[in-house]
């Protein structure tokens, strides 16, 4: 499956429609980011594990400053939790991909 299907890039439009899911993450990045390029292929693999029980997009708060502003995204990347369309909490930094799938289930118990 392709990288932009598993983890597709939202614009303020299309951000509050998208996070109406069960369980849903989202990627807050700048492109010039290098700890967000870091974990790029981290997100997308963790993507794939997850494929049908967690839905997975990204948004650069640069184009996209009111969501960023919203969730108080400060620094990136940022991942944010949302459990059928409510902010559920959210963590920043980067992790390798146990690290990050560790706390990813840290909000499914």
């Amino acid at each position: 499956m392709l990288q932009q299907e598993l983890v597709p890039e939202l614009t303020n439009g299309e951000f509050e429609k998208f996070i109406h899911g069960n369980f849903v993450v989202v990627s807050f990045f700048k492109d010039w980011c290098m700890n967000c390029l870091v974990m790029d292929p981290i997100v997308e693999e963790i993507s794939e594990k997850f494929y049908g029980k967690i839905k997975f997009a990204k948004i650069n708060v640069e184009d996209n400053k009111e969501a960023a502003k919203k969730f108080g995204v400060n620094s990136t990347p940022c991942f944010a939790i949302f459990k059928d369309g409510s902010f559920y909490g959210k963590f920043s930094g980067t992790s390798c991909t146990e690290e990050f799938e560790d706390k990813i289930k840290e909000f499914l118990i």
